[in-house]
């Protein structure tokens, strides 16, 4: 990793008792390269939870604490000692059925504006942003709709990064209430909603777009070619089981792209009744359509005519319709939510199991995404610890945000102005070199069939999309953050609760163990436990600021451990 990269760990808070926890911190994280494959049901609780057909859940067992930890490392952004215990006594069905019936906190846009983030000085600037989306990752109550919201943020990308507008935090907090929305409804409705909103139509350059003129301008086919290839149906054609079909070949044509560019023709923002230069709600209104831009003859694609005349409204539904009813779009969309919750290289059998649940959610209705969240948290391969311990291609690596609001949200990190002033976390070298809808393009942060070069992963033909933003940069940044970040530096009043850790400091065995459950489902190997406790332990525990000192590097020690790094 470079021996300026350990010095510059040691130089930016030196503990008063001694360096050997951070560099040893360092040390572990240079793991982290080789983290990348390391890392059906309807039931349900009891009592007929709404939402979940109209027979009564049957009972099921509380799960164990680290079980209970490991299914809220997969629905959750980050789980709280209380959290785990409160869905162990439950069971995992009966979590998720209640998870469902949260209702979410206020809105992005509502939120920005309520705390004054839409003055005019605020109108080319992304003031607001990052403050209300860290607000709703660390502080929400409905955690499984909050790790959905991210999830379905980086397959449907938008990035304030690649809008040009006024009001960009504005449009983009939209586009987030969107996801919100929809996170537990239909994929269908989220495909036309997203296709309606400024956010989508600015980012992929739909806005304004206009027909043909006969004189070689042609539509932009920025927005179909990404809606087919990222949104719904991928490149080529798959089985119901995410397997390739090779005797079929590719999904579709430049003329597809071409035929399906038509139907966004015409889109642009709705002004009606409004006044330039616009307020902020602008971006709360859907597209409109002006007329004499839109392409009212046949548009044809994936072997489907939309007919000359058929209104725009109309001919985007159908469009849409189209696309959703593609065989493709089940397991080409449910791969990839396994892929952000659970398991970079889920096998074909698990993923054809979750996208029969997106074919059909037991009532006959195609693209309920609560039926596919249940039958991915609910799957064997989901649940089953040990077979998961025993496969070395399950698992995932978990990426810099989600580490750092893991600690955020298992330590309950408050802010007490309320106004979360986290910032950009996209810098490598200095923060996380990633921070939410701040994505480098439209493919995200990572591909979700990235393959590191060389090495065990290559060999074995093992998929690790997070390991593309890993580098030596990066590594390092991400732990000289999260030592800041726990000691309370650089994240404006954003403090964990450290309370009961620090009951604990005295015992350091004890301190890892809690730890370890919050953060790691207590997959911490022993060897691992025995490493840290001997750095632990030159940690003077007879004073306060020992104690402070001694959890806070216990923290970035579990924080730096492949175990944790790698989610099993």
């Amino acid at each position: 990793m470079g021996e300026a990269n350990i010095l510059e760990v040691r130089e930016e808070t030196p503990p008063p008792h001694g360096t050997a926890p951070f560099a040893a911190a360092l040390i572990a994280s240079a793991a982290l390269a080789a983290c990348g494959g390391g890392g059906g049901d309807d039931g349900g609780g009891t009592g007929g939870l709404p939402g979940f057909g109209d027979a009564p859940l049957p009972p099921e067992e509380p799960m164990g604490t680290n079980d209970a930890a490991r299914l809220l490392a997969q629905g959750t952004l980050g789980a709280s000692r209380a959290d785990i215990t409160q869905a162990a006594g439950g069971g995992a069905r009966r979590w998720i059925e209640e998870q469902f019936q949260i209702e979410p906190t206020q809105g992005h846009f509502d939120w920005m504006m309520a705390n004054g983030f839409g003055v005019e000085a605020n109108r080319n600037n992304t003031a607001g942003l990052d403050n209300s989306i860290w607000r709703k990752f660390i502080a929400s109550p409905d955690a499984l709709r909050q790790r959905m919201v991210f999830a379905l943020s980086q397959i449907l990308t938008v990035s304030v990064s690649g809008i040009d507008t006024d009001w960009r935090q504005f449009c983009v907090g939209h586009y987030l209430d969107i996801l919100e929305r929809n996170a537990f409804g239909n994929y269908r409705q989220l495909l036309e909603d997203v296709s309606l909103s400024t956010a989508m139509g600015y980012y992929l350059t739909y806005r304004g777009n206009a027909k043909a003129n006969g004189r070689g301008s042609q539509p932009d086919e920025n927005y179909a070619r990404e809606l087919m290839q990222l949104f719904t149906i991928g490149l080529l054609h798959l089985r119901p089981d995410g397997t390739v079909d090779g005797a079929r070949g590719e999904t579709y044509e430049p003329e597809d792209v071409s035929g399906l560019a038509r139907v966004f023709t015409g889109w642009d923002r709705d002004t009606a009744g409004l006044t330039s230069p616009y307020p902020p709600g602008i971006h709360q209104r859907p597209l409109a359509q002006v007329a004499n831009r839109y392409e009212t003859g046949a548009k044809s694609f994936l072997g489907t005519t939309i007919p000359s005349g058929t209104s725009a409204i109309a001919a985007l539904r159908t469009a849409l319709d189209v696309l959703f009813r593609h065989p493709n779009v089940p397991p080409f969309v449910c791969r990839q939510l396994i892929q952000r919750l659970v398991s970079s290289n889920p096998s074909a059998a698990y993923v054809g199991r979750v996208a029969a649940a997106f074919v059909d959610n037991g009532q006959g209705v195609r693209g309920d995404l609560k039926a596919v969240l249940r039958a991915i948290l609910l799957d064997p391969e989901a649940r089953d610890t040990a077979a998961a311990a025993r496969n070395p291609a399950f698992g995932k690596v978990r990426e810099p945000v989600v580490r750092f609001l893991n600690w955020a949200r298992g330590f309950r990190a408050s802010s007490p102005s309320g106004l979360w002033a986290i910032g950009d976390l996209s810098d490598a070298g200095s923060r996380l070199g990633q921070s939410p809808m701040r994505a480098p393009s439209v493919f995200n942060f990572y591909r979700p069939g990235y393959v590191p070069p060389g090495g065990a992963l290559a060999a074995a033909g093992l998929t690790a999309p997070e390991l593309q933003i890993a580098n030596e940069t990066s590594v390092a940044g991400y732990l000289n953050y999260m030592q800041r970040a726990v000691a309370g530096s650089g994240i404006g009043d954003v403090r964990g609760d450290h309370a009961p850790l620090m009951a604990l400091a005295t015992n350091s065995r004890a301190l890892l163990d809690e730890i370890n459950l919050v953060l790691a489902a207590g997959q911490l190997a022993p060897a691992t436990i025995a490493t840290l406790q001997a750095a632990l332990d030159t940690i003077n525990a007879g004073t306060e600021t020992g104690r402070r000192n001694r959890v806070q590097a216990a923290l970035v020690l579990v924080l730096a451990a492949p175990e944790f790094i790698a989610q099993k």
